[in-house]
């Protein structure tokens, strides 16, 4: 039995550097891409993935500030966004405070309202001129600031006219004022809040007038009214048209109440037009009547004139000769009083000296005067239009069957509709009801599919990213990093059975041969060093081997048992 040398082992190489050792160039350059090509994924993955703070820039912006503001930003190249409702411009927390300086130091946003503290800043020579020019404008900021408060107008202007006072005019000019508001999508301004914005400039500014106030919408429609309307009564009032649509609504409801019970809700429509007279009319009428008796008629004046010529009582008077001898008759009708006695020669009431009397009585002229009015607002005419659906009932088998309303039932409803409106077939009057089915309509189906849909698409979109970088990291992973360490993996041991040594001859030449050049056998690590570190297969086979030169006899045994097919003791 020969000694067996032993050579102190070399310290193994690092097992990841045995293996891509063991790699050719073709895989090494693969695996290496591979790497690269996955820790570039994954950093992007992360750079893109990770979504800034956004915090608000600005909030209640016009649209004209806003875009200039987006404009200035895209210039910048500072990221942004809308808010919910495009209410607020947004930007990366990080850089808030930074565009703000940066946007005030170009003038942006514009809108920014200056009042009284323009007075603030005057400086040294300034003239009456631009004190009067800077007050005007420190006004108009105020009362814009006051208008913009109003939770119905987004945005307001204000211009005054305000007249220089010279106390060498006799006239002087008043100051007038005109507003522009920009009202809230929906919002509109009623009676009340308008008058309140007219009140509130015109007491703001001395000696102004609320009839020298104009206010417009962004539309150019004027909201106030103007004073020669207001003299002169024409165009159309609000307060009308408004008075007319609830006269109408209040007719339409006493309909629905009345016939909803008998026929079910929603199975009735109706429609009331009222016509309206709101023009104001004044008539004046004269009436005389006939002269009545002298004790029923009022005395207005009266007047008697007495003349005496002062002869002797009794005596002749007048002109001589045979007309003034003969005595007056007596008057054929009293003037007041008892008729006088006749004399021989007609004359009533003379006297010896002459004396004559007459008296004029004025009665007054029976008149009767009228005015009339008419009065505002009366209904001229009324106009019903009603319609009914057809009633449902079952059939015998259940099924909802409709049928039209009988002619009893359509005339019935006929007279409660002209009752509840208070119907006047002398005013001109018209009511209309008819009895047709309802068509309903049907539920629109979205046949769009589902690909093509806005919900799907945006979902694509913002899926897009991250299930792409998902996906090329996993085809770099399968395509390039898998094989190459695949290839690094040490390859497993080849059984015995591939080799031939699988059954009992097998074995024993196995443990008894010193060749090293077998399939399946290493070398005696006695011989050298291995370049591949042993494995436990060749670590036990190399122990067998040194049992079998040490005590051969006791291997045959072994062997000799095992052809045999005894049990070993």
């Amino acid at each position: 039995m020969s000694a067996v040398a032993e050579i102190p082992a070399a310290p193994l190489p690092s097992p990841l550097a045995t293996r891509l050792q063991n790699l050719d160039r073709t895989q090494r350059l693969r695996l290496g891409i591979g790497i690269a090509l996955l820790v570039v994924v994954a950093i992007v993955g992360l750079v893109m993935g990770r979504t800034p703070e956004y915090r608000i820039l600005y909030t209640g912006l016009a649209d004209k500030d806003g875009g200039a503001i987006v404009a200035q930003l895209s210039t910048m190249n500072v990221p942004y966004k809308y808010s919910e409702g495009g209410g607020a411009i947004l930007v990366p927390a990080e850089r808030v405070h930074d565009v703000r300086l940066r946007l005030a130091s170009m003038g942006l946003p514009k809108g920014s309202v200056s009042g009284f503290e323009l007075m603030e800043n005057n400086r040294f020579g300034m003239t009456q001129f631009q004190e009067r020019l800077t007050f005007q404008r420190g006004l108009e900021g105020e009362l814009t600031r006051s208008i913009q408060a109003l939770s119905s107008v987004d945005s307001a202007r204000v211009h005054l006219a305000l007249p220089n006072q010279n106390g060498f005019f006799r006239e002087q000019q008043k100051p007038s004022a005109s507003v522009l508001v920009s009202l809230r999508p929906g919002r509109v301004l009623d009676r009340a809040q308008l008058a309140g914005i007219v009140h509130l400039v015109a007491s703001s500014v001395p000696e102004m007038s609320p009839s020298a106030v104009s206010v417009l919408d962004d539309t150019g429609k004027l909201l106030s009214q103007s004073p020669d309307a207001a003299g002169n009564g024409s165009g159309v009032d609000a307060q009308q048209l408004q008075y007319i649509q609830l006269m109408e609504q209040q007719y339409t409801r006493r309909i629905l109440d009345l016939l909803e019970p008998v026929v079910g809700k929603q199975n009735v429509k109706a429609q009331v037009t009222a016509e309206v007279d709101f023009s104001q009319t004044e008539s004046t009428s004269e009436l005389h009547k006939p002269n009545l008796d002298k004790e029923a008629s009022a005395v207005r004046s009266q007047q008697v004139v007495e003349t005496s010529n002062g002869g002797t009582p009794g005596g002749p008077s007048g002109v001589p000769g045979a007309t003034s001898n003969q005595p007056p008759t007596a008057a054929a009708a009293p003037i007041n009083g008892a008729s006088a006695p006749l004399t021989a020669s007609g004359a009533a009431g003379a006297t010896t000296g002459g004396t004559k009397r007459e008296s004029v009585t004025n009665y007054e002229v029976d008149k009767t005067t009228r005015v009339t009015r008419g009065g505002t607002g009366a209904v001229k005419r009324l106009s019903a239009a009603v319609v009914v659906n057809h009633q449902t009932s079952l059939d015998d088998k259940g099924k909802p069957v409709t049928r039209g309303l009988s002619p009893e039932q359509i005339d019935q409803m006929t007279a409660l509709v002209r009752e509840s409106i208070g119907f006047n077939k002398e005013r001109g009057d018209s009511v209309n009801l008819m009895n047709a089915p309802f068509v309903i309509d049907k539920a629109q189906v979205d046949d769009t599919p589902i690909w093509k849909r806005p919900e799907t698409l945006e979902a694509a979109r913002s899926l897009a990213w991250p299930v792409g970088t998902v996906l090329l990291a996993a085809i770099v992973l399968l395509g390039l990093v898998r094989p190459g360490m695949k290839a690094m993996m040490a390859p497993k041991a080849v059984a015995l059975s591939e080799t031939g040594a699988g059954g009992p001859g097998g074995q024993l030449d196995a443990l008894i041969s010193d060749d090293a050049q077998r399939p399946a056998l290493g070398g005696p690590l006695s011989g050298g060093i291995e370049t591949l570190p042993a494995t436990p297969q060749q670590l036990r086979l190399e122990d067998a081997r040194k049992l079998a030169l040490a005590n051969p006899i006791a291997v045959a045994n072994i062997v000799k048992t095992w052809i045999n097919g005894e049990t070993a003791a």
